[in-house]
């Protein structure tokens, strides 16, 4: 049985380089069991939720969820619920039985995150573009109570190309929201093919700079930068900061490695084993 990890063991780079591993197992195994789910953008997801929830950087509680002074994490791209699940599990929000029942009838654990349903949820998502609306109303919310907790959320980059999006993005600076840091998981790889091709995001560090963000640029798969990078966030004063994580969507498993195929269907068990193998035998 797989070790819960409490939020006052910061695990250092080589553990959570390992963890990131044992997760995107049990990620494959998640969407295997269910027979549907979206591999691809939890396993380019996973090294930075890795690092937020066991590198020392959430504040959280598992055995009480409603902490008031917990910090907040939202995942705008709410397709990508089993790299979040699994991250719950892992930390002890539930039991890591409830994967088994993924996207099942009755199950708490819905292709889409539950925040009414999964504890450590804290927004319900998957109407892609909102996310980032949400964490800035928490982040004024924050503020106005006078409260420590910061607010992080994970945008997708296909996402990226909602409007709302970038009213959520110009309403952040306006309320010197430094508690504030989104995460732009930039797979490079959306449902029907390449981003750049689809709708081009780029120069984005410089679309977040434009609009008063501090923004940050990393390989979000080397989890020493991803923790320098959120380290640099918390320490940012009057202004939100933007991390640009450049990401392979699904990362671990050539044969899904920027694959737009693999955005929203299950491995079957072959395959499952396959990828495993793979995962465990990888550098990272």
């Amino acid at each position: 049985m797989a070790k819960v990890i409490e939020p006052t063991q910061a695990l250092d780079v080589d553990e959570l380089k390992q963890l990131s591993r044992e997760l995107r197992v049990d990620i494959i195994q998640t969407i295997t069991e269910a027979g549907s789910g979206h591999p691809g953008g939890s396993l380019s997801a996973i090294d930075a939720l890795v690092c937020l929830y066991f590198g020392g950087i959430l504040r959280y509680r598992a055995t009480e969820p409603a902490w008031p002074d917990r910090d907040r994490f939202v995942l705008s791209k709410g397709h990508c619920s089993p790299a979040l699940y699994v991250t719950l599990a892992r930390a002890g929000f539930f039991p890591r039985d409830w994967l088994k029942t993924f996207r099942k009838f009755e199950s708490r654990l819905q292709g889409h995150v539950d925040r009414l349903r999964v504890p450590g949820v804290e927004a319900s998502t998957g109407s892609l573009g909102q996310g980032l609306s949400v964490s800035v109303g928490m982040a004024i919310a924050a503020k106005l109570d006078g409260s420590q907790r910061r607010v992080w959320c994970m945008v997708g980059d296909g996402e990226s190309q909602s409007g709302q999006v970038w009213e959520a993005t110009m309403s952040a600076p306006k309320f010197a929201l430094d508690n504030l840091c989104v995460i732009v998981d930039h797979n490079q790889v959306q449902q029907t093919g390449r981003v750049g091709e689809i709708m081009d995001l780029a120069p984005l560090a410089e679309k977040f700079r434009a609009f008063r963000w501090h923004a940050i640029e990393i390989d979000g798969h080397d989890h020493a930068a991803v923790l320098e990078a959120m380290r640099e966030a918390m320490a940012t004063t009057n202004k939100p900061t933007a991390i640009v994580s450049k990401t392979i969507k699904g990362k671990g498993v050539s044969w899904m490695e920027l694959n737009p195929d693999w955005h929203g269907k299950a491995p079957n068990p072959e395959q499952a084993e396959q990828a495993i193998a793979e995962i465990l035998g990888g550098s990272r």
